[in-house]
């Protein structure tokens, strides 16, 4: 399997099902204000993560591989997180699709990318420590 689909597929279930439990947060209990930016930062860690490890196991060309992973996760994010808040939320329409598909993709995309991209900067800085070690 290319490793651009498992992130792909990962990290849109992952950002499909934090949207989801955001909004489903938002709508039983509206004075909890700070579940967004915890979700974000939880979202930022994984991709950080994800990205050191990618750096550290050498996998091939990376940052293609979370580019076009991150192109490919945002329209299935939003697509999730509209069918997940339609399901078991409120009672979202389709109208909200085409929003999530578009500004809403763009973003999750970024907020993929943007943290992968530095998880393999860390991930090059950890690996250069460890070859200096030995």
């Amino acid at each position: 399997m290319r490793p651009w689909f498992v992130r792909a597929l990962w990290m849109g279930l992952l950002h499909g099902a934090v949207q989801t439990g955001v909004a489903a947060v938002g709508v039983r209990s509206p004075e909890a204000t700070s579940v967004r930016p915890i979700a974000i930062g939880l979202l930022v860690a994984a991709a950080v993560i994800w990205g050191a490890v990618d750096r550290l196991r050498e996998l091939p060309s990376p940052g293609m591989q979370w580019f076009i992973a991150s192109l490919i996760a945002g329209p299935f994010a939003g697509a999730l997180g509209v069918i997940g808040s339609a399901l078991l939320v409120d009672q979202t329409g389709q109208e909200a699709l085409w929003v999530a598909l578009t500004g809403g993709a763009a973003f999750t995309a970024l907020l993929i990318l943007a943290p992968a991209g530095l998880g393999l900067v860390l991930g090059g800085f950890l690996a250069q420590k460890d070859s200096a070690r030995q």
